[in-house]
């Protein structure tokens, strides 16, 4: 009969750890295949000699280097930009703690005992005489898990999906940074536009009023005249506070993006400049470009591609775990006697678990992590299929404000016109008041429309960048990360 020796033992376990090692359970992932439109339904694609800018910049555009500067300055000091690169971190050293479950944990132990029995307990009993005892000890255990089913390998690729989801977020806040500083700078110089054209009617109306006085004064105007010409005024006047209000609250919100108190940009902020508008074409791609660009969308796939892997760390649990275990010590009573070889202690030896029964808790526990993964590849699907709604949605807004603001440039200069006439006709007695104070009504109305629809081009154009994914690009990634200087530059 064929005896199998040990050795052959031993190298038939070892083929067999090295053909179930590197196994996993559980699915393998797979990238979810969408089909986006192969085009936008209002394409925003320029005819012009001007070259369109790349989106990771899109800011260039409007032509402001005060806008640049505070984007700039907002991705070296904001704060939830700050707290999105810790998390980072966070799911860097959660990643390296998962993958530190390959190697084998040894933990060193030391320890001295010294005691003594009663001499009115079982040694008075049998007679033995009490002694203090001296006991030394020192060694170390070690345990080391086998990957026999990859439940590791499956919470490693977790973890890794979970860091490139957090990277993933770190880009996605960058996005909402920029396009809020932006923002909050077009809505600050419309703001500011629009006080500059109440104070201009303010003016011309304290004319008109003067005028109206000195008729009345004369007997050539009713009082009626004056009194009208004072409450357009007034109306005019009231305008300009809830203005100077929302000026201050969108200089305190750029300073709060920028990681600063108010008053640092007080000055720099209130200076007379005119609200940026594009200046080149916009480069829109395709809809398919979003899977790559936009942020969250890979934050979802990569959280989609994280919870698969759980699946497979849930299902490792039904099978055996094995692990290696051992231990040395030196064990003596005499500290001198510590180095000598009968001191020795050891074992090791291999080590099976295997849960047989537990109610059925670990399958349940498979169907959650199954059905968590159907959310998450739900979510990911949900948040394609927005980020296309947004982009249609802003550059609908953008094209449709564009026709708005070239019909208002028009109205505003008519209003302009017929403010000169009407006012030359009420001089020289060939028409009523009435007429003068609707055109100058008419005419602060249409100035502010459009004040008010230049704004919103730019921040329509703002939108279509902030959808399409712009203001960041991979590599940007370790470049503020040190100038941050809240960690190391690492590769992602």
């Amino acid at each position: 009969m064929y005896r199998v020796e040990p050795k052959s033992w031993l190298l038939l376990g070892a083929g067999f750890l090295l053909s179930v090692t590197g196994c996993a359970v559980g699915p393998d992932y797979e990238k979810p295949k969408l089909e986006l439109p192969p085009s936008w339904n209002q394409e925003q694609q320029e005819q012009n000699n001007a070259m369109p800018v790349e989106l990771k910049d899109w800011w260039v555009v409007l032509n402001d280097p005060v806008l640049e500067s505070l984007i700039e300055r907002s991705a070296k000091a904001n704060l939830d930009l700050r707290e999105a690169l810790f998390r980072i971190e966070e799911s860097r050293a959660l990643r390296d703690f998962s993958t530190g479950r390959y190697s084998p944990q040894i933990d060193l132990s030391a320890s001295y005992v010294r005691s003594r029995d009663s001499e009115d307990g079982l040694a008075s009993l049998l007679g033995r005489k009490v002694d203090q005892i001296n006991f030394h000890s020192a060694g170390f255990d070690s345990s080391w898990e086998i990957d026999l089913f990859g439940g590791i390998k499956r919470y490693v690729e977790s973890s890794q999906a979970s860091l490139e989801a957090s990277i993933d977020n770190y880009h996605d806040v960058m996005i909402t940074l920029y396009a809020e500083v932006a923002r909050n700078y077009v809505e600050l110089r419309t703001i500011q536009t629009r006080i500059r054209f109440a104070l201009q009617n303010i003016h011309s109306q304290q004319e008109t009023l003067k005028l109206t006085e000195d008729r009345f004064n004369a007997g050539i105007a009713p009082e009626l005249d004056v009194t009208q010409a004072k409450l357009n005024l007034a109306n005019t006047e009231s305008e300009v506070p809830s203005l100077r209000l929302a000026e201050t609250q969108a200089v305190n919100r750029i300073a709060v993006l920028l990681g600063e108190f108010p008053q640092t940009f007080q000055a720099e902020l209130n200076a007379d400049k005119s609200i940026p508008t594009p200046s080149k074409p916009i480069k829109a791609g395709l809809p398919a470009d979003l899977l790559r660009r936009r942020p969250d969308i890979r934050q979802a796939e990569r959280q989609l591609a994280a919870q698969t892997a759980k699946i497979g760390v849930a299902t490792a649990d039904l099978y055996p775990s094995f692990s290696l275990t051992g231990t040395f010590h030196l064990q003596a009573v005499e500290l001198s006697d510590m180095g000598d070889l009968p001191s020795r202690a050891y074992s090791f030896g291999p080590n099976l678990r295997w849960n047989i029964f537990d109610g059925n808790r670990i399958r349940n526990n498979i169907r959650i992590e199954e059905a968590r993964a159907e959310q998450a590849r739900v979510r990911y699907e949900r948040t394609v299929l927005s980020a296309v709604e947004e982009v249609e949605n802003a550059m609908t807004a953008y094209r449709q404000e564009s026709q708005r603001r070239s019909a208002l440039e028009r109205s505003s200069a008519a209003s302009e016109k017929s403010v000169e006439l009407v006012q030359s006709l009420y001089k020289s007695g060939l028409t009523d008041f009435q007429n003068v104070l609707d055109m100058q009504r008419t005419l602060f109305l249409q100035q502010d429309k459009l004040t008010t629809s230049l704004g919103q081009v730019s921040l329509n154009l703002i939108r279509i960048y902030k959808s399409l994914g712009g203001g960041w690009s991979p590599e940007l990634l370790d470049t503020q990360a040190q100038d941050i200087g809240q960690v190391e530059g690492k590769g992602t």
